[in-house]
Protein backbone atom coordinates (compact mmCIF):
# COMPACT_ATOMS: atom_id res chain seq x y z
CA UNK A 1 0.00 0.00 0.00
CA UNK A 2 1.00 3.28 -0.68
CA UNK A 3 1.68 6.23 1.75
CA UNK A 4 3.21 8.94 3.54
CA UNK A 5 3.76 10.73 7.20
CA UNK A 6 2.66 13.87 8.20
CA UNK A 7 1.50 15.88 10.80
CA UNK A 8 -1.64 17.36 11.72
CA UNK A 9 -1.21 21.24 10.47
CA UNK A 10 -2.89 24.11 11.84
CA UNK A 11 -3.95 25.08 8.37
CA UNK A 12 -6.13 21.15 8.87
CA UNK A 13 -7.82 22.21 12.16
CA UNK A 14 -11.06 23.45 13.18
CA UNK A 15 -11.57 26.09 16.52
CA UNK A 16 -11.54 22.27 18.41
CA UNK A 17 -7.78 21.74 17.05
CA UNK A 18 -9.40 18.87 15.44
CA UNK A 19 -8.54 17.60 11.62
CA UNK A 20 -11.50 18.57 9.96
CA UNK A 21 -12.90 16.42 7.35
CA UNK A 22 -12.45 18.35 4.35
CA UNK A 23 -8.66 18.52 5.56
CA UNK A 24 -8.94 14.55 5.97
CA UNK A 25 -10.51 14.40 2.10
CA UNK A 26 -7.59 16.67 1.01
CA UNK A 27 -4.91 14.09 2.46
CA UNK A 28 -6.34 11.23 0.77
CA UNK A 29 -6.83 13.23 -2.43
CA UNK A 30 -3.30 14.36 -2.41
CA UNK A 31 -1.82 10.59 -1.37
CA UNK A 32 -3.68 9.41 -4.57
CA UNK A 33 -1.74 11.94 -6.79
CA UNK A 34 1.40 11.29 -5.39
CA UNK A 35 1.11 7.73 -5.87
CA UNK A 36 0.41 7.85 -9.43
CA UNK A 37 3.20 10.99 -9.56
CA UNK A 38 5.55 8.60 -8.35
CA UNK A 39 4.59 5.82 -10.56
CA UNK A 40 5.18 8.05 -13.61
CA UNK A 41 1.83 8.50 -14.72
CA UNK A 42 0.23 11.72 -13.06
CA UNK A 43 -1.58 14.37 -14.43
CA UNK A 44 1.37 15.83 -16.36
CA UNK A 45 1.25 12.35 -18.57
CA UNK A 46 -2.23 11.67 -18.33
CA UNK A 47 -2.60 15.37 -19.52
CA UNK A 48 -0.43 14.48 -22.48
CA UNK A 49 -2.97 11.57 -23.64
CA UNK A 50 -6.08 14.61 -22.79
CA UNK A 51 -7.08 12.20 -20.41
CA UNK A 52 -8.14 13.27 -16.49
CA UNK A 53 -9.18 10.70 -13.90
CA UNK A 54 -12.84 12.46 -12.38
CA UNK A 55 -13.85 11.11 -9.12
CA UNK A 56 -17.53 9.79 -9.44
CA UNK A 57 -18.23 9.02 -5.70
CA UNK A 58 -16.50 8.94 -1.72
CA UNK A 59 -17.59 7.14 0.88
CA UNK A 60 -15.24 8.11 3.86
CA UNK A 61 -15.93 6.78 7.63
CA UNK A 62 -14.18 8.57 10.21
CA UNK A 63 -13.07 6.83 13.45
CA UNK A 64 -11.42 9.55 15.13
CA UNK A 65 -10.81 13.25 14.02
CA UNK A 66 -6.71 13.56 15.06
CA UNK A 67 -5.41 16.55 17.01
CA UNK A 68 -3.07 19.52 16.52
CA UNK A 69 0.68 18.23 15.36
CA UNK A 70 -0.43 14.83 15.78
CA UNK A 71 1.71 12.36 13.94
CA UNK A 72 -0.63 10.23 10.76
CA UNK A 73 0.33 8.14 7.89
CA UNK A 74 -1.93 8.47 5.13
CA UNK A 75 -2.14 5.31 2.62
CA UNK A 76 -4.10 4.59 -0.72
CA UNK A 77 -4.52 1.22 -2.70
CA UNK A 78 -6.38 0.65 -5.60
CA UNK A 79 -8.30 -2.73 -5.56
CA UNK A 80 -10.17 -2.53 -8.99
CA UNK A 81 -10.12 -1.38 -12.64
CA UNK A 82 -12.79 -1.76 -15.71
CA UNK A 83 -12.63 -0.70 -18.84
CA UNK A 84 -13.84 3.08 -17.94
CA UNK A 85 -13.25 3.24 -14.40
CA UNK A 86 -10.95 3.03 -11.14
CA UNK A 87 -11.28 2.14 -7.17
CA UNK A 88 -9.37 3.26 -4.71
CA UNK A 89 -8.95 2.55 -1.20
CA UNK A 90 -7.54 5.14 1.30
CA UNK A 91 -6.99 5.12 4.84
CA UNK A 92 -5.41 7.15 8.07
CA UNK A 93 -3.76 5.75 10.55
CA UNK A 94 -2.49 6.93 14.30
CA UNK A 95 1.47 7.08 15.10
CA UNK A 96 0.43 3.69 16.89
CA UNK A 97 -1.07 2.53 13.69
CA UNK A 98 -4.65 2.61 14.61
CA UNK A 99 -7.42 3.43 12.19
CA UNK A 100 -8.59 7.40 11.88
CA UNK A 101 -10.52 7.37 8.88
CA UNK A 102 -11.04 4.85 6.12
CA UNK A 103 -12.56 5.54 2.67
CA UNK A 104 -14.18 4.03 -1.02
CA UNK A 105 -13.91 5.62 -3.85
CA UNK A 106 -14.80 5.78 -7.64
CA UNK A 107 -13.13 7.49 -10.91
CA UNK A 108 -14.11 7.53 -13.93
CA UNK A 109 -10.94 7.63 -16.51
CA UNK A 110 -12.25 10.93 -19.07
CA UNK A 111 -11.35 12.14 -22.12
CA UNK A 112 -10.71 15.51 -21.66
CA UNK A 113 -12.03 17.10 -25.12
CA UNK A 114 -15.02 15.31 -25.27
CA UNK A 115 -15.77 15.61 -21.36
CA UNK A 116 -16.88 11.71 -21.87
CA UNK A 117 -15.99 8.69 -20.17
CA UNK A 118 -12.82 6.88 -22.27
CA UNK A 119 -10.67 3.37 -22.18
CA UNK A 120 -8.63 3.09 -19.55
CA UNK A 121 -4.76 2.60 -21.46
CA UNK A 122 -2.79 -0.42 -20.22
CA UNK A 123 0.20 1.80 -19.74
CA UNK A 124 -2.07 3.34 -17.36
CA UNK A 125 -3.66 0.74 -15.38
CA UNK A 126 -0.47 -1.52 -16.07
CA UNK A 127 1.33 0.97 -13.54
CA UNK A 128 -0.63 0.30 -10.60
CA UNK A 129 -0.41 -3.11 -8.43
CA UNK A 130 -4.34 -4.29 -7.21
CA UNK A 131 -4.14 -4.66 -3.40
CA UNK A 132 -7.23 -6.17 -1.66
CA UNK A 133 -10.09 -4.33 -0.63
CA UNK A 134 -9.73 -3.04 2.70
CA UNK A 135 -12.43 -4.39 5.76
CA UNK A 136 -12.95 -1.51 7.53
CA UNK A 137 -16.43 -0.32 6.04
CA UNK A 138 -19.86 -1.34 4.37
CA UNK A 139 -19.65 -0.91 0.27
CA UNK A 140 -22.36 0.43 -1.24
CA UNK A 141 -23.09 1.14 -4.87
CA UNK A 142 -22.23 5.16 -4.44
CA UNK A 143 -26.54 6.26 -5.07
CA UNK A 144 -27.81 8.48 -2.68
CA UNK A 145 -31.28 8.36 -1.64
CA UNK A 146 -32.47 12.18 -2.39
CA UNK A 147 -35.41 13.22 -0.11
CA UNK A 148 -38.93 14.32 -1.14
CA UNK A 149 -39.01 17.30 1.42
CA UNK A 150 -36.27 18.86 0.37
CA UNK A 151 -35.82 23.15 1.77
CA UNK A 152 -34.60 25.23 -1.39
CA UNK A 153 -31.49 27.69 0.29
CA UNK A 154 -30.25 30.70 -0.98
CA UNK A 155 -27.97 30.29 -4.49
CA UNK A 156 -24.49 31.22 -4.37
CA UNK A 157 -21.83 31.69 -7.09
CA UNK A 158 -18.77 29.43 -7.68
CA UNK A 159 -15.59 31.78 -7.48
CA UNK A 160 -12.33 30.81 -8.65
CA UNK A 161 -10.99 29.75 -5.39
CA UNK A 162 -13.59 26.56 -5.40
CA UNK A 163 -11.61 25.13 -8.71
CA UNK A 164 -9.11 22.62 -9.06
CA UNK A 165 -6.11 21.33 -12.08
CA UNK A 166 -9.37 20.49 -14.09
CA UNK A 167 -10.71 24.10 -14.23
CA UNK A 168 -14.00 22.75 -12.01
CA UNK A 169 -15.07 22.90 -8.69
CA UNK A 170 -13.07 20.88 -6.48
CA UNK A 171 -14.91 17.41 -4.97
CA UNK A 172 -13.64 18.53 -1.83
CA UNK A 173 -15.21 22.44 -2.15
CA UNK A 174 -18.84 20.65 -3.05
CA UNK A 175 -18.47 18.55 0.54
CA UNK A 176 -17.17 21.92 2.05
CA UNK A 177 -19.97 23.70 0.75
CA UNK A 178 -22.63 21.23 1.56
CA UNK A 179 -21.54 20.61 5.79
CA UNK A 180 -22.52 24.13 6.41
CA UNK A 181 -25.47 23.51 6.63
CA UNK A 182 -25.13 21.08 8.97
CA UNK A 183 -26.47 22.18 12.77
CA UNK A 184 -23.48 23.74 15.16
CA UNK A 185 -21.82 20.87 17.24
CA UNK A 186 -22.85 17.98 15.03
CA UNK A 187 -19.99 15.88 14.70
CA UNK A 188 -19.69 14.14 11.19
CA UNK A 189 -18.88 10.40 11.19
CA UNK A 190 -19.32 9.17 7.77
CA UNK A 191 -19.51 11.06 4.77
CA UNK A 192 -21.01 10.09 1.25
CA UNK A 193 -20.49 12.08 -1.90
CA UNK A 194 -21.85 11.46 -5.44
CA UNK A 195 -20.48 13.67 -8.26
CA UNK A 196 -22.84 13.99 -11.10
CA UNK A 197 -21.39 17.33 -13.03
CA UNK A 198 -18.89 19.63 -13.01
CA UNK A 199 -19.62 23.40 -11.93
CA UNK A 200 -17.26 25.71 -13.98
CA UNK A 201 -16.44 29.61 -12.55
CA UNK A 202 -19.48 31.76 -12.82
CA UNK A 203 -22.02 28.88 -12.69
CA UNK A 204 -24.27 29.41 -9.50
CA UNK A 205 -25.16 26.59 -7.46
CA UNK A 206 -28.71 26.06 -6.43
CA UNK A 207 -28.26 24.04 -3.10
CA UNK A 208 -31.75 22.09 -1.56
CA UNK A 209 -31.41 20.46 2.20
CA UNK A 210 -32.88 18.22 4.18
CA UNK A 211 -31.30 18.22 7.88
CA UNK A 212 -32.27 15.92 10.76
CA UNK A 213 -30.60 14.46 14.18
CA UNK A 214 -29.16 12.21 12.74
CA UNK A 215 -27.61 14.14 9.74
CA UNK A 216 -28.76 15.25 6.76
CA UNK A 217 -28.70 15.19 2.60
CA UNK A 218 -27.44 18.34 0.59
CA UNK A 219 -28.29 18.73 -2.83
CA UNK A 220 -26.06 21.71 -5.22
CA UNK A 221 -27.57 21.81 -8.27
CA UNK A 222 -27.97 24.27 -11.24
CA UNK A 223 -30.96 26.44 -11.54
CA UNK A 224 -32.92 23.82 -13.82
CA UNK A 225 -32.56 21.33 -10.53
CA UNK A 226 -30.05 19.03 -12.11
CA UNK A 227 -27.13 18.08 -9.40
CA UNK A 228 -23.76 18.82 -9.70
CA UNK A 229 -23.19 16.86 -6.43
CA UNK A 230 -25.59 15.29 -3.79
CA UNK A 231 -23.99 14.78 0.07
CA UNK A 232 -24.91 12.81 2.79
CA UNK A 233 -23.45 13.26 6.05
CA UNK A 234 -24.35 10.72 9.06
Amino acid sequence: MYGYDSRVRLSEVDQDRRMTLNAILNSFQDCSSFHSEDLGVGAAFVEQKKRMWVLSSWKIVIQRYPELAESIRVETSPYEFSKLTGRRNFRMLDGRGEMLACADSLWVYMDAVRKRPCRLEEDVAGAYTMEPRLTCMEYEDGHIQIPEDMTAEEPFPVHRWHLDVNHHVNNGQYVQMAAEYLPDGFVIRQMKAEYKKSALLGDVIYPEVKIDKNGGTVVLGDQDGKPYAVIEFR
